[in-house]
């Protein structure tokens, strides 16, 4: 987590404002602080579709979590999602986790992403994101790489 990008304070105050205002546990802890996207315009849009309602899931590559050595989803984790300057909106609920090849995504599942309105459009922004992704991290897209599917709902939001 870059501390520039996700200010510890503000987290934490968002944090222990959901913690009472839920009341939930002070020992509950958040998997993680993300946004959504590799740039500005689409984060601060799919965090939109978040807070409304329309999105309710996301698509991560396995191989991105394996090369960070990052924790993956399970029912049950909650996140801090954040715009793309790092302010915290909303709380998610991991309410599902399916792991699958990218060649095998359908309509039925990646349309509770809330972003296409067809599989072609989401395997055309899916597959800019990867190949834009895995430059970064050092790994390359390919239609069997192992996709991380993630079921959410929005448990909190200001």
């Amino acid at each position: 987590m870059d501390n520039e990008k996700y200010p510890q304070k503000k987290i934490d105050l968002f944090w222990k404002d959901f913690l009472l205002k839920t009341g939930r546990s002070e020992s509950t802890e958040y998997l993680e602080v993300f946004h959504f996207e590799l740039n500005e315009k689409l984060a601060n849009e799919l965090l939109h579709l978040v807070l409304i309602g329309q999105k309710k899931a996301t698509a991560s590559s396995l191989w991105s979590y394996q090369l960070e050595g990052e924790h993956l989803p399970e029912v049950g984790d909650l996140s801090i999602v954040t715009d793309w300057d790092g302010v915290p909106h909303c709380v998610i609920e991991t309410t599902a986790v399916t792991i699958l090849p990218f060649s095998e995504m359908t309509y039925d599942i990646c349309k509770r992403e809330g972003e296409d309105d067809t599989l072609e459009s989401w395997r055309e922004g899916h597959i800019r994101f990867y190949k834009g992704e895995g430059s970064q991290l050092g790994y390359e897209f390919s239609e069997d790489m192992p996709v991380v599917f993630e079921d959410f709902e929005v448990v909190y939001q200001i």
